[in-house]
């Protein structure tokens, strides 16, 4: 994949989600998947807690990063769609390991079952339980599993309410976000349908532009212009 066609596929990414249409808060628990509100590039990334494998209190600080980071919602083990794209995400981690980035999985699973209901309970990722919703809501994300749904995922012997711990039937938009060392969002891929996922090489060129700058060159330009004009006066 040529590097063009990879900013191009970046620049699709960043405008997947179109125009919002929903009413309400960002945070709310939105009735249908699309029409999440996800927090965007340039908004700064909200603190959160989360539980890890163990049931133990995980924060996030935007304020205290000492590491740009990956940031993936998915909905959870029992999800096929998920568990193929975790697994092939696993193209991107070496190289995104060693760009400097953290790389942070949330589902809405218990922590018990973050990595029981895998297909890969080894894959090595740092993986965190929002089964109370905190990350969730907070970048506008969540919506409601209708009941209908719920029934027909029952007859499939996947059960939203023993994979969660609760009986919210709250799920992600899927998503994944880059943060920045400084705590604000520089990349963000959503899409309410849920086998639509984002492609391990435009996180891959993503993350590149991140640590060369790209999202700074403007100002690097504007910076140049004003020196050039200083000289010449």
């Amino acid at each position: 994949m040529t590097r063009d066609i990879l900013i191009l596929l970046v620049f699709l990414a960043c405008l997947n989600i179109q125009e919002i249409a929903a009413q309400g808060e960002r945070t709310d628990i939105h009735e249908e998947a699309d029409q999440v509100q996800p927090l965007m590039p340039g908004m700064q990334a909200p603190a959160f807690d989360v539980l890890d494998v163990r049931g133990n209190p995980v924060r996030f600080d935007p304020e205290q990063m000492d590491k740009p980071l990956v940031l993936t919602f998915f909905r959870g083990g029992w999800c096929p769609y998920c568990n193929l794209h975790l697994a092939e995400l696993r193209k991107a981690e070496e190289e995104l390991i060693s760009l400097g980035f953290n790389l942070w999985f949330i589902s809405i699973d218990q922590p018990e079952a973050l990595y029981a209901s895998l297909d890969q309970p080894d894959i090595g990722y740092t993986v965190y339980s929002d089964s109370d919703l905190v990350a969730t809501r907070a970048f506008g994300l969540a919506f409601r599993v209708s009941d209908d749904l719920v029934e027909r995922y029952l007859g499939f012997g996947i059960d939203l309410e023993a994979a969660s711990g609760k009986n919210h039937h709250v799920l992600p938009a899927p998503s994944t976000l880059i943060i920045g060392a400084d705590g604000v969002i520089r990349f963000q891929y959503t899409n309410p349908d849920y086998k639509m996922r984002l492609h391990p090489d435009v996180l891959l060129a993503a993350a590149r532009a991140y640590k060369e700058g790209v999202d700074d060159r403007l100002i690097r330009q504007r910076k140049a212009q004003r020196e050039t004009k200083q000289k010449k006066e």
